[in-house]
Protein backbone atom coordinates (compact mmCIF):
# COMPACT_ATOMS: atom_id res chain seq x y z
CA UNK A 1 0.00 0.00 0.00
CA UNK A 2 2.90 2.38 0.90
CA UNK A 3 4.76 1.60 -2.51
CA UNK A 4 1.19 2.60 -4.41
CA UNK A 5 0.97 6.03 -2.31
CA UNK A 6 4.60 6.98 -3.90
CA UNK A 7 3.82 5.43 -7.11
CA UNK A 8 0.60 7.50 -7.53
CA UNK A 9 1.76 10.67 -5.28
CA UNK A 10 5.09 10.89 -8.09
CA UNK A 11 2.70 10.09 -10.69
CA UNK A 12 0.51 13.59 -9.88
CA UNK A 13 3.12 15.61 -9.12
CA UNK A 14 4.46 14.85 -12.56
CA UNK A 15 1.05 15.81 -14.34
CA UNK A 16 0.76 18.77 -12.44
CA UNK A 17 4.14 20.33 -13.52
CA UNK A 18 3.34 19.44 -16.99
CA UNK A 19 -0.31 20.81 -17.11
CA UNK A 20 0.96 23.66 -15.28
CA UNK A 21 3.72 24.82 -17.75
CA UNK A 22 1.07 24.39 -20.36
CA UNK A 23 -1.26 25.83 -18.89
CA UNK A 24 0.90 29.25 -18.33
CA UNK A 25 1.94 29.29 -21.30
CA UNK A 26 -1.88 29.31 -23.21
CA UNK A 27 -3.11 32.09 -20.62
CA UNK A 28 -0.27 34.41 -21.55
CA UNK A 29 -1.91 36.13 -24.53
CA UNK A 30 -5.41 36.67 -22.23
CA UNK A 31 -6.12 39.62 -21.77
CA UNK A 32 -6.86 40.56 -17.91
CA UNK A 33 -10.26 42.09 -17.32
CA UNK A 34 -10.71 44.03 -13.84
CA UNK A 35 -13.87 42.47 -12.47
CA UNK A 36 -16.33 44.81 -10.55
CA UNK A 37 -19.77 44.36 -9.30
CA UNK A 38 -22.07 47.01 -8.21
CA UNK A 39 -24.64 46.67 -5.86
CA UNK A 40 -28.29 47.00 -7.64
CA UNK A 41 -30.73 45.23 -5.00
CA UNK A 42 -32.89 48.99 -4.73
CA UNK A 43 -32.77 49.90 -7.95
CA UNK A 44 -33.73 46.86 -10.02
CA UNK A 45 -37.14 46.21 -6.94
CA UNK A 46 -36.34 43.67 -5.02
CA UNK A 47 -37.44 44.53 -1.11
CA UNK A 48 -37.94 41.23 0.07
CA UNK A 49 -35.88 40.71 3.77
CA UNK A 50 -35.52 37.45 5.11
CA UNK A 51 -36.96 36.26 8.33
CA UNK A 52 -35.28 33.93 10.50
CA UNK A 53 -37.70 34.04 13.24
CA UNK A 54 -35.01 34.27 16.03
CA UNK A 55 -36.57 34.84 19.52
CA UNK A 56 -33.31 34.53 21.49
CA UNK A 57 -33.83 30.85 22.37
CA UNK A 58 -30.82 29.67 19.76
CA UNK A 59 -32.77 26.99 17.75
CA UNK A 60 -30.28 26.29 15.23
CA UNK A 61 -32.56 26.20 12.13
CA UNK A 62 -32.98 30.15 12.75
CA UNK A 63 -29.19 30.73 11.33
CA UNK A 64 -29.27 27.54 8.69
CA UNK A 65 -31.87 29.07 5.90
CA UNK A 66 -31.18 31.21 3.24
CA UNK A 67 -32.06 29.46 0.12
CA UNK A 68 -32.67 31.24 -3.65
CA UNK A 69 -33.15 30.85 -7.29
CA UNK A 70 -32.08 32.27 -10.57
CA UNK A 71 -34.88 30.46 -13.07
CA UNK A 72 -37.17 31.32 -16.19
CA UNK A 73 -40.81 30.33 -15.13
CA UNK A 74 -42.27 32.04 -17.37
CA UNK A 75 -40.02 30.82 -20.92
CA UNK A 76 -39.27 34.66 -21.81
CA UNK A 77 -35.57 34.20 -21.75
CA UNK A 78 -35.14 36.25 -18.82
CA UNK A 79 -33.69 35.05 -15.17
CA UNK A 80 -35.98 35.53 -12.45
CA UNK A 81 -35.79 35.18 -8.86
CA UNK A 82 -36.99 32.89 -6.18
CA UNK A 83 -36.08 33.59 -2.15
CA UNK A 84 -36.98 31.31 0.42
CA UNK A 85 -38.32 32.92 3.99
CA UNK A 86 -38.37 32.13 7.67
CA UNK A 87 -41.21 31.45 9.80
CA UNK A 88 -42.09 32.41 13.37
CA UNK A 89 -40.99 29.17 16.03
CA UNK A 90 -43.75 30.21 17.93
CA UNK A 91 -47.34 30.20 18.76
CA UNK A 92 -47.20 33.81 18.98
CA UNK A 93 -47.61 34.62 15.14
CA UNK A 94 -47.73 38.15 13.32
CA UNK A 95 -50.85 39.45 11.74
CA UNK A 96 -48.61 39.23 8.35
CA UNK A 97 -47.38 35.84 8.18
CA UNK A 98 -43.39 36.01 5.94
CA UNK A 99 -43.06 34.50 2.94
CA UNK A 100 -41.40 32.92 -0.02
CA UNK A 101 -41.05 35.37 -2.96
CA UNK A 102 -40.93 35.23 -6.87
CA UNK A 103 -39.81 38.27 -8.53
CA UNK A 104 -40.24 38.78 -12.31
CA UNK A 105 -37.74 39.76 -14.57
CA UNK A 106 -38.85 42.71 -16.41
CA UNK A 107 -36.31 42.54 -18.89
CA UNK A 108 -34.98 46.24 -18.18
CA UNK A 109 -32.66 45.34 -15.43
CA UNK A 110 -36.04 45.44 -12.51
CA UNK A 111 -38.07 43.02 -11.15
CA UNK A 112 -41.57 42.32 -10.00
CA UNK A 113 -43.05 40.69 -7.12
CA UNK A 114 -45.54 38.21 -8.43
CA UNK A 115 -45.84 35.91 -5.55
CA UNK A 116 -49.10 35.85 -4.60
CA UNK A 117 -50.34 35.36 -8.37
CA UNK A 118 -48.32 33.02 -8.70
CA UNK A 119 -48.94 30.95 -5.99
CA UNK A 120 -45.57 29.97 -4.65
CA UNK A 121 -45.68 32.50 -0.84
CA UNK A 122 -45.09 29.28 1.21
CA UNK A 123 -45.60 30.43 4.87
CA UNK A 124 -44.02 27.62 6.31
CA UNK A 125 -40.25 27.60 7.67
CA UNK A 126 -38.42 27.55 4.79
CA UNK A 127 -34.55 26.30 3.88
CA UNK A 128 -33.77 25.90 0.21
CA UNK A 129 -34.95 24.90 -2.80
CA UNK A 130 -34.13 23.82 -6.63
CA UNK A 131 -35.81 23.50 -10.07
CA UNK A 132 -36.36 21.37 -12.57
CA UNK A 133 -39.38 20.38 -15.10
CA UNK A 134 -40.51 17.00 -13.34
CA UNK A 135 -42.91 16.55 -15.98
CA UNK A 136 -41.25 17.35 -19.15
CA UNK A 137 -43.87 19.86 -19.70
CA UNK A 138 -41.40 22.60 -20.79
CA UNK A 139 -42.28 25.04 -17.90
CA UNK A 140 -39.77 24.92 -14.70
CA UNK A 141 -41.20 23.30 -11.58
CA UNK A 142 -39.92 24.24 -8.15
CA UNK A 143 -39.20 22.37 -4.81
CA UNK A 144 -38.65 23.77 -1.72
CA UNK A 145 -37.28 22.39 1.72
CA UNK A 146 -38.89 23.63 5.07
CA UNK A 147 -38.33 22.60 8.47
CA UNK A 148 -41.25 20.77 8.25
CA UNK A 149 -43.20 19.58 5.00
CA UNK A 150 -41.64 20.07 1.83
CA UNK A 151 -42.99 21.80 -1.08
CA UNK A 152 -43.59 20.72 -4.97
CA UNK A 153 -44.68 23.34 -6.93
CA UNK A 154 -45.79 21.94 -10.50
CA UNK A 155 -45.75 25.02 -12.88
CA UNK A 156 -48.98 25.16 -14.83
CA UNK A 157 -47.64 27.40 -17.75
CA UNK A 158 -49.84 30.39 -17.22
CA UNK A 159 -47.87 32.42 -14.71
CA UNK A 160 -49.25 30.70 -11.91
CA UNK A 161 -48.04 27.29 -9.85
CA UNK A 162 -50.10 24.57 -7.71
CA UNK A 163 -48.91 22.67 -5.01
CA UNK A 164 -48.69 19.35 -5.58
CA UNK A 165 -46.92 17.40 -3.10
CA UNK A 166 -49.53 14.99 -1.59
CA UNK A 167 -50.58 13.90 -5.10
CA UNK A 168 -47.48 13.42 -6.66
CA UNK A 169 -46.43 11.29 -3.69
CA UNK A 170 -44.01 13.71 -1.79
CA UNK A 171 -45.59 12.99 1.43
CA UNK A 172 -43.10 11.69 4.25
CA UNK A 173 -43.22 12.63 7.73
CA UNK A 174 -41.93 16.97 8.28
CA UNK A 175 -38.38 16.60 9.00
CA UNK A 176 -35.23 19.30 9.11
CA UNK A 177 -34.62 19.33 4.84
CA UNK A 178 -31.43 21.04 3.45
CA UNK A 179 -30.15 20.93 -0.08
CA UNK A 180 -32.37 19.28 -2.97
CA UNK A 181 -31.54 18.54 -6.28
CA UNK A 182 -33.48 17.16 -9.14
CA UNK A 183 -31.88 14.64 -11.57
CA UNK A 184 -32.00 11.52 -13.76
CA UNK A 185 -29.99 8.74 -12.17
CA UNK A 186 -31.99 5.68 -13.84
CA UNK A 187 -32.04 7.54 -17.58
CA UNK A 188 -35.42 7.20 -18.47
CA UNK A 189 -35.54 10.58 -19.64
CA UNK A 190 -37.82 11.82 -16.29
CA UNK A 191 -36.03 13.85 -13.49
CA UNK A 192 -35.97 12.28 -9.96
CA UNK A 193 -35.15 14.18 -6.83
CA UNK A 194 -32.93 13.90 -4.06
CA UNK A 195 -33.69 15.92 -0.70
CA UNK A 196 -31.04 16.24 1.73
CA UNK A 197 -32.33 16.17 5.59
CA UNK A 198 -29.58 17.73 7.83
CA UNK A 199 -30.89 16.70 11.83
CA UNK A 200 -33.06 15.57 14.05
CA UNK A 201 -34.31 19.19 15.46
CA UNK A 202 -37.39 19.12 17.92
CA UNK A 203 -37.88 22.73 20.00
CA UNK A 204 -40.01 21.54 22.66
CA UNK A 205 -36.59 19.26 23.41
CA UNK A 206 -33.72 21.73 22.01
CA UNK A 207 -30.83 21.23 24.81
CA UNK A 208 -29.40 24.36 25.73
CA UNK A 209 -25.56 25.20 24.82
CA UNK A 210 -24.99 28.07 26.54
CA UNK A 211 -21.72 28.90 26.64
CA UNK A 212 -20.43 30.57 30.20
CA UNK A 213 -23.58 31.80 30.58
CA UNK A 214 -23.77 33.31 27.02
CA UNK A 215 -26.52 31.93 24.88
CA UNK A 216 -24.81 29.78 21.72
CA UNK A 217 -26.54 27.67 18.66
CA UNK A 218 -25.69 23.94 19.44
CA UNK A 219 -23.08 21.79 17.06
CA UNK A 220 -24.45 19.65 15.14
CA UNK A 221 -23.18 16.72 16.82
CA UNK A 222 -25.45 17.53 19.96
CA UNK A 223 -28.06 16.26 17.10
CA UNK A 224 -28.76 12.88 15.32
CA UNK A 225 -28.09 12.38 11.55
CA UNK A 226 -31.15 11.76 10.01
CA UNK A 227 -30.96 9.44 6.26
CA UNK A 228 -31.52 11.23 3.17
CA UNK A 229 -34.58 10.23 0.73
CA UNK A 230 -34.32 9.52 -2.79
CA UNK A 231 -37.39 9.58 -5.38
CA UNK A 232 -37.58 8.21 -8.10
CA UNK A 233 -39.95 9.56 -11.13
CA UNK A 234 -42.68 7.14 -12.27
CA UNK A 235 -43.18 8.97 -15.42
CA UNK A 236 -46.54 9.36 -15.01
CA UNK A 237 -46.33 12.55 -13.16
CA UNK A 238 -45.72 10.94 -9.51
CA UNK A 239 -42.76 9.96 -7.60
CA UNK A 240 -41.92 6.94 -5.37
CA UNK A 241 -39.33 7.28 -2.13
CA UNK A 242 -36.65 4.39 -3.10
CA UNK A 243 -34.41 5.52 -0.57
CA UNK A 244 -34.07 1.89 1.04
CA UNK A 245 -33.92 0.30 -2.25
CA UNK A 246 -31.42 2.24 -3.68
CA UNK A 247 -28.94 2.56 -1.00
CA UNK A 248 -29.38 6.03 -0.19
CA UNK A 249 -29.87 5.65 3.23
CA UNK A 250 -26.93 6.08 5.25
CA UNK A 251 -27.72 8.53 8.53
CA UNK A 252 -25.91 11.74 7.91
CA UNK A 253 -26.11 15.98 8.59
CA UNK A 254 -26.53 17.08 4.73
CA UNK A 255 -26.87 20.40 3.64
CA UNK A 256 -25.33 20.83 -0.09
CA UNK A 257 -25.51 18.11 -2.39
CA UNK A 258 -24.86 18.10 -6.60
CA UNK A 259 -25.66 15.15 -8.96
CA UNK A 260 -22.68 14.86 -11.37
CA UNK A 261 -21.32 11.83 -13.42
CA UNK A 262 -17.80 11.95 -11.48
CA UNK A 263 -16.42 8.60 -12.42
CA UNK A 264 -18.03 9.76 -16.64
CA UNK A 265 -19.51 6.62 -17.20
CA UNK A 266 -22.61 7.49 -18.50
CA UNK A 267 -24.35 7.08 -15.03
CA UNK A 268 -24.78 10.23 -12.65
CA UNK A 269 -23.70 10.07 -8.71
CA UNK A 270 -24.61 11.47 -5.79
CA UNK A 271 -21.96 14.02 -3.89
CA UNK A 272 -23.73 15.11 -0.26
CA UNK A 273 -21.67 18.20 1.88
CA UNK A 274 -22.23 16.71 5.42
CA UNK A 275 -21.64 19.06 8.65
CA UNK A 276 -19.03 17.57 10.91
CA UNK A 277 -18.50 14.17 9.50
CA UNK A 278 -17.82 12.50 6.37
CA UNK A 279 -18.98 13.55 3.41
CA UNK A 280 -21.47 11.07 0.73
CA UNK A 281 -20.26 9.71 -2.39
CA UNK A 282 -23.03 7.52 -3.82
CA UNK A 283 -21.47 5.89 -7.21
CA UNK A 284 -24.09 4.61 -9.57
CA UNK A 285 -23.79 0.96 -10.56
CA UNK A 286 -26.08 1.78 -13.23
CA UNK A 287 -29.02 -0.73 -12.01
CA UNK A 288 -31.07 1.68 -9.81
CA UNK A 289 -28.34 1.53 -6.93
CA UNK A 290 -25.76 2.87 -5.64
CA UNK A 291 -22.62 2.20 -3.37
CA UNK A 292 -21.13 5.01 -1.06
CA UNK A 293 -17.52 5.37 -2.00
CA UNK A 294 -16.19 9.06 -0.89
CA UNK A 295 -13.26 7.34 1.06
CA UNK A 296 -12.16 5.72 -2.15
CA UNK A 297 -12.56 8.24 -3.93
CA UNK A 298 -10.49 10.88 -1.59
CA UNK A 299 -13.72 12.84 -1.63
CA UNK A 300 -15.07 12.26 2.02
CA UNK A 301 -12.10 14.31 4.36
CA UNK A 302 -9.54 16.33 3.98
CA UNK A 303 -6.19 15.73 3.19
CA UNK A 304 -5.14 15.61 7.13
CA UNK A 305 -8.08 12.86 6.99
CA UNK A 306 -10.27 15.27 8.98
CA UNK A 307 -13.74 15.70 8.61
CA UNK A 308 -15.14 19.29 8.04
CA UNK A 309 -18.40 21.06 8.51
CA UNK A 310 -19.08 21.13 4.45
CA UNK A 311 -22.32 23.31 3.71
CA UNK A 312 -21.74 24.55 -0.13
CA UNK A 313 -20.39 22.74 -2.77
CA UNK A 314 -19.94 23.03 -6.54
CA UNK A 315 -18.88 20.68 -9.13
CA UNK A 316 -16.78 22.03 -12.06
CA UNK A 317 -13.72 21.36 -14.77
CA UNK A 318 -11.44 24.47 -12.75
CA UNK A 319 -8.32 23.62 -14.74
CA UNK A 320 -9.75 22.42 -17.96
CA UNK A 321 -8.14 19.31 -18.29
CA UNK A 322 -11.35 17.53 -18.80
CA UNK A 323 -12.84 16.41 -15.62
CA UNK A 324 -15.19 17.90 -13.07
CA UNK A 325 -13.66 18.56 -9.69
CA UNK A 326 -15.04 19.77 -6.30
CA UNK A 327 -15.31 22.95 -3.86
CA UNK A 328 -16.59 22.79 -0.71
CA UNK A 329 -17.62 25.52 1.71
CA UNK A 330 -16.81 25.06 5.58
CA UNK A 331 -16.69 26.87 9.31
CA UNK A 332 -14.38 28.76 10.42
CA UNK A 333 -10.91 27.93 11.02
CA UNK A 334 -11.13 25.03 8.59
CA UNK A 335 -10.66 26.48 5.25
CA UNK A 336 -12.76 25.60 2.23
CA UNK A 337 -11.49 22.72 0.39
CA UNK A 338 -10.96 22.34 -3.59
CA UNK A 339 -10.36 19.05 -4.09
CA UNK A 340 -9.32 18.09 -7.78
CA UNK A 341 -10.53 15.39 -10.02
CA UNK A 342 -7.63 13.14 -11.11
CA UNK A 343 -8.99 11.95 -14.33
CA UNK A 344 -10.27 8.69 -12.79
CA UNK A 345 -12.83 9.90 -10.52
CA UNK A 346 -10.64 9.89 -7.62
CA UNK A 347 -9.75 13.24 -5.79
CA UNK A 348 -7.12 15.00 -4.20
CA UNK A 349 -7.21 18.15 -1.49
CA UNK A 350 -5.30 20.69 -3.28
CA UNK A 351 -6.45 23.57 -1.58
CA UNK A 352 -3.13 24.91 0.19
CA UNK A 353 -1.72 24.27 -3.75
CA UNK A 354 -4.23 26.48 -5.15
CA UNK A 355 -4.00 28.82 -2.29
CA UNK A 356 -7.28 29.59 -0.94
CA UNK A 357 -6.76 27.66 2.10
CA UNK A 358 -5.16 30.95 3.89
CA UNK A 359 -7.49 33.62 2.83
CA UNK A 360 -10.19 31.27 3.69
CA UNK A 361 -9.51 30.20 7.45
CA UNK A 362 -11.15 32.72 9.09
CA UNK A 363 -13.81 33.50 7.88
CA UNK A 364 -17.48 31.12 7.87
CA UNK A 365 -18.02 30.44 4.07
CA UNK A 366 -22.03 28.63 2.81
CA UNK A 367 -22.58 29.32 -0.41
CA UNK A 368 -20.28 28.86 -3.33
CA UNK A 369 -19.80 28.59 -6.77
CA UNK A 370 -17.41 27.97 -9.56
CA UNK A 371 -17.85 30.68 -12.45
CA UNK A 372 -16.31 33.02 -15.21
CA UNK A 373 -17.08 36.51 -14.06
CA UNK A 374 -14.19 37.47 -16.38
CA UNK A 375 -14.81 35.38 -19.64
CA UNK A 376 -11.08 34.57 -20.24
CA UNK A 377 -11.93 31.24 -20.01
CA UNK A 378 -10.90 30.14 -16.51
CA UNK A 379 -13.45 29.41 -13.76
CA UNK A 380 -13.14 31.89 -10.62
CA UNK A 381 -14.63 31.01 -7.46
CA UNK A 382 -16.88 32.90 -5.06
CA UNK A 383 -18.00 32.24 -1.43
CA UNK A 384 -20.95 33.89 0.53
CA UNK A 385 -19.72 34.36 4.25
CA UNK A 386 -20.95 34.94 7.53
CA UNK A 387 -20.85 33.74 11.10
CA UNK A 388 -23.01 31.08 12.76
CA UNK A 389 -23.52 32.61 15.52
CA UNK A 390 -24.81 36.15 16.16
CA UNK A 391 -23.38 36.99 18.91
CA UNK A 392 -19.47 35.28 18.18
CA UNK A 393 -18.08 38.34 19.04
CA UNK A 394 -19.28 37.59 23.09
CA UNK A 395 -18.18 34.21 22.52
CA UNK A 396 -14.68 33.90 21.08
CA UNK A 397 -12.14 36.25 20.50
CA UNK A 398 -11.69 35.78 16.99
CA UNK A 399 -14.84 36.05 14.11
CA UNK A 400 -17.70 38.50 13.26
CA UNK A 401 -21.24 37.84 12.71
CA UNK A 402 -21.12 40.07 9.48
CA UNK A 403 -18.27 39.19 6.96
CA UNK A 404 -17.12 40.43 3.65
CA UNK A 405 -17.40 37.76 0.65
CA UNK A 406 -14.64 36.80 -0.99
CA UNK A 407 -14.20 36.46 -5.16
CA UNK A 408 -10.60 34.36 -5.95
CA UNK A 409 -9.83 34.56 -9.78
CA UNK A 410 -8.26 31.67 -11.51
CA UNK A 411 -4.68 32.33 -12.17
CA UNK A 412 -5.00 29.80 -15.10
CA UNK A 413 -2.12 28.00 -13.74
CA UNK A 414 -4.50 25.68 -10.59
CA UNK A 415 -4.04 28.82 -8.24
CA UNK A 416 -6.05 31.45 -7.48
CA UNK A 417 -5.71 34.76 -6.36
CA UNK A 418 -7.72 36.87 -3.70
CA UNK A 419 -9.19 40.04 -5.39
CA UNK A 420 -11.93 40.12 -3.18
CA UNK A 421 -11.12 44.37 -2.43
CA UNK A 422 -10.23 45.19 -5.96
CA UNK A 423 -13.84 44.10 -7.47
CA UNK A 424 -16.04 46.44 -6.54
CA UNK A 425 -18.28 47.69 -3.90
CA UNK A 426 -20.39 44.68 -4.65
CA UNK A 427 -17.59 42.94 -2.61
CA UNK A 428 -17.30 44.99 0.03
CA UNK A 429 -20.62 44.72 2.15
CA UNK A 430 -20.89 42.92 5.15
CA UNK A 431 -23.61 40.74 6.33
CA UNK A 432 -24.28 37.33 7.55
CA UNK A 433 -24.59 35.61 4.08
CA UNK A 434 -25.90 32.07 3.24
CA UNK A 435 -27.47 31.77 -0.05
CA UNK A 436 -25.24 32.33 -3.07
CA UNK A 437 -26.65 31.89 -6.80
CA UNK A 438 -25.38 32.78 -10.38
CA UNK A 439 -26.67 33.88 -13.72
CA UNK A 440 -26.57 36.60 -16.63
CA UNK A 441 -30.23 38.07 -15.33
CA UNK A 442 -29.75 41.08 -17.77
CA UNK A 443 -28.41 39.04 -21.01
CA UNK A 444 -25.57 40.94 -21.18
CA UNK A 445 -22.72 38.49 -21.56
CA UNK A 446 -21.31 37.82 -17.96
CA UNK A 447 -22.25 36.57 -15.13
CA UNK A 448 -23.86 37.98 -12.15
CA UNK A 449 -24.26 37.35 -8.50
CA UNK A 450 -27.29 36.98 -5.85
CA UNK A 451 -26.63 36.61 -2.40
CA UNK A 452 -28.96 36.11 0.83
CA UNK A 453 -28.65 37.32 3.98
CA UNK A 454 -29.78 36.30 7.58
CA UNK A 455 -32.74 38.11 8.85
CA UNK A 456 -31.30 40.79 6.24
CA UNK A 457 -31.97 41.94 2.90
CA UNK A 458 -30.19 40.16 -0.51
CA UNK A 459 -27.78 41.48 -2.20
CA UNK A 460 -28.06 41.77 -6.34
CA UNK A 461 -24.71 42.06 -7.67
CA UNK A 462 -24.65 43.72 -10.96
CA UNK A 463 -21.09 42.17 -13.07
CA UNK A 464 -19.84 45.70 -14.47
CA UNK A 465 -16.58 44.24 -15.60
CA UNK A 466 -15.05 45.66 -18.96
CA UNK A 467 -16.44 43.77 -21.65
CA UNK A 468 -13.01 42.98 -23.43
CA UNK A 469 -13.61 39.03 -23.93
CA UNK A 470 -15.91 36.86 -25.64
CA UNK A 471 -18.49 34.39 -24.25
CA UNK A 472 -21.34 32.23 -25.63
CA UNK A 473 -24.43 31.01 -23.83
CA UNK A 474 -25.89 27.46 -24.32
CA UNK A 475 -29.11 26.95 -23.54
CA UNK A 476 -30.70 23.35 -23.64
CA UNK A 477 -33.51 21.27 -24.65
CA UNK A 478 -33.49 17.34 -24.20
CA UNK A 479 -35.91 15.44 -26.27
CA UNK A 480 -35.34 11.88 -25.15
CA UNK A 481 -33.40 13.25 -22.22
CA UNK A 482 -35.62 15.53 -19.49
CA UNK A 483 -36.17 18.19 -21.00
CA UNK A 484 -33.80 20.21 -18.71
CA UNK A 485 -30.93 18.82 -20.11
CA UNK A 486 -29.74 18.12 -16.29
CA UNK A 487 -26.86 16.12 -15.99
CA UNK A 488 -25.91 16.95 -19.76
CA UNK A 489 -22.03 17.77 -20.66
CA UNK A 490 -20.93 20.69 -22.87
CA UNK A 491 -17.28 20.42 -24.41
CA UNK A 492 -16.23 23.75 -26.09
CA UNK A 493 -13.15 23.96 -28.28
CA UNK A 494 -11.78 26.75 -28.98
CA UNK A 495 -8.41 28.01 -30.14
CA UNK A 496 -6.02 26.02 -27.87
CA UNK A 497 -8.35 25.48 -25.20
CA UNK A 498 -10.83 23.05 -24.42
CA UNK A 499 -13.51 23.44 -21.27
CA UNK A 500 -16.47 20.96 -19.84
CA UNK A 501 -19.25 22.32 -18.12
CA UNK A 502 -22.41 19.74 -17.14
CA UNK A 503 -25.44 21.21 -16.79
CA UNK A 504 -27.04 20.81 -12.71
CA UNK A 505 -29.96 21.20 -10.36
CA UNK A 506 -29.28 22.41 -7.03
CA UNK A 507 -26.10 23.01 -5.63
CA UNK A 508 -24.04 26.05 -3.91
CA UNK A 509 -25.68 26.12 -0.35
CA UNK A 510 -29.27 25.27 -0.54
CA UNK A 511 -30.14 27.19 -3.55
CA UNK A 512 -30.40 26.81 -7.70
CA UNK A 513 -27.99 28.45 -10.95
CA UNK A 514 -29.39 28.89 -14.03
CA UNK A 515 -29.89 26.19 -16.05
CA UNK A 516 -28.01 28.05 -19.74
CA UNK A 517 -24.15 27.06 -19.43
CA UNK A 518 -22.06 30.58 -19.50
CA UNK A 519 -18.73 29.63 -20.69
CA UNK A 520 -16.00 32.29 -21.34
CA UNK A 521 -14.03 32.57 -24.27
CA UNK A 522 -10.84 35.11 -23.74
CA UNK A 523 -10.05 36.28 -27.30
CA UNK A 524 -11.89 33.55 -28.98
CA UNK A 525 -14.06 35.38 -31.75
CA UNK A 526 -15.45 31.53 -32.19
CA UNK A 527 -15.87 28.61 -30.86
CA UNK A 528 -14.63 26.07 -33.09
CA UNK A 529 -16.79 22.68 -31.97
CA UNK A 530 -19.61 22.24 -29.38
CA UNK A 531 -19.82 18.85 -28.19
CA UNK A 532 -23.01 17.67 -26.22
CA UNK A 533 -23.63 14.83 -24.54
CA UNK A 534 -27.25 13.92 -23.29
CA UNK A 535 -28.39 11.97 -20.85
CA UNK A 536 -29.86 9.50 -23.06
CA UNK A 537 -27.01 8.77 -24.98
CA UNK A 538 -27.27 11.26 -27.90
CA UNK A 539 -24.26 13.26 -29.11
CA UNK A 540 -24.64 16.23 -30.77
CA UNK A 541 -21.18 18.65 -32.34
CA UNK A 542 -21.74 21.71 -33.60
CA UNK A 543 -18.98 23.24 -35.36
CA UNK A 544 -17.67 27.21 -36.18
CA UNK A 545 -20.03 29.02 -33.94
CA UNK A 546 -19.54 33.10 -33.56
CA UNK A 547 -19.13 34.21 -30.20
CA UNK A 548 -21.09 36.88 -27.75
CA UNK A 549 -24.51 34.90 -28.44
CA UNK A 550 -27.07 33.01 -26.48
CA UNK A 551 -27.63 29.72 -28.43
CA UNK A 552 -30.56 26.90 -27.82
CA UNK A 553 -29.44 23.45 -29.01
CA UNK A 554 -32.23 20.92 -28.73
CA UNK A 555 -31.40 17.25 -28.60
CA UNK A 556 -30.44 15.72 -32.04
CA UNK A 557 -31.74 18.38 -33.66
CA UNK A 558 -28.63 21.20 -32.90
CA UNK A 559 -28.71 24.66 -32.61
CA UNK A 560 -32.14 25.80 -32.94
CA UNK A 561 -32.28 29.93 -32.23
CA UNK A 562 -29.37 32.44 -31.95
CA UNK A 563 -29.95 35.96 -30.38
CA UNK A 564 -27.15 38.15 -29.84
Amino acid sequence: MGLLFVHRFQMKLFIIIVLTLWINFAYADIPQAVIKFTPVTKEAGIQFRHFNGAIGQKHLVETMGGGTAFFDYNNDDYLDIYLVNGAPLTENTPDVLPTNQLYQNNGNGTFTDVTLHAGVGDTSYGIGCCVGDYDNDGNSDLFVTNFGKNVLYRNNGDGTFSDVSQQVGITDRSLFSAGCAFADYDNDGWLDLVVVNYVLLDLEDAPDCSQEGIPAYCRPEEFAPVPDHLYRNNGDGSFTNVTQEAGINLPGRGLGVVWTDIDNNGWLDLYIANDREANFLYINNGDGTFTEAGELHGAARNEHGDNESSMGIDTADYDNDGDLDIILTHYQAETNTLYQNDGSGVFWDVTAQTRIGEPTHLPLAWGTGFVDFDNDGWLDLFFANGHLHDNVEDLQEVGVYKQQNQLFHNLGNRTYSDITDKSGDGLRIKKSSRGAIFGDYDNDGDMDILVTNIGDSPDLLRNDTAPINNWISIKMIGKKSNRDAIGAKVKLKFGETSTLMEMKSGGSYLSQNQFRSQIGLGTAKKVDQIIVNWRHGVQDVIEDVQSNQHLTIREEDGIISVEH
